[in-house]
């Protein structure tokens, strides 16, 4: 299953709530991405239908290796750009929203060129 982007965020914001939570919801999903219930609901039916989101008994949601392998990537897609337009004298908020939206279109070889070239720098400007 391709994954589009919107996919692509929800499994990043999962990630990302379950670094500070050992029980990640669908209720708090929405509530970090400002969705309504239903929508989030249809969303998680699609990832849960590729394979890349479970939920147990409780209603924890708990990402799958193929879940989480794309959460980390886009998670540290999003860390490195941010990062990289701080420092070349982006403000935070742009910052965070552009790193957003080039996550999700940038190659993976355009990524990792990006990564090479700015090597040690890139990783001690990372947030």
């Amino acid at each position: 299953m391709n994954l589009q982007e919107s996919g692509e965020m929800y499994l990043e914001t999962i990630y990302v709530l379950s670094q500070s939570s050992a029980a990640v919801r669908a209720i708090d999903v929405g509530e970090y991405m400002g969705f309504s219930k239903p929508s989030v609901s249809r969303a998680l039916g699609v990832l849960r239908q590729g394979g890349y989101v479970e939920a147990d008994e409780r209603g924890r949601l708990l990402l799958t290796e193929a879940g989480l392998s794309v959460a980390e990537k886009i998670y540290e897609r999003h860390r490195v750009l941010a990062a990289l337009l701080r420092a070349i004298g982006v403000d935070e908020k742009t910052a965070v929203g552009d790193a957003c939206r080039i996550e999700h279109v940038i190659s993976d070889k355009t990524f990792e060129a990006i990564k090479a070239h700015f090597g040690n720098y890139g990783k001690a400007v990372e947030i």
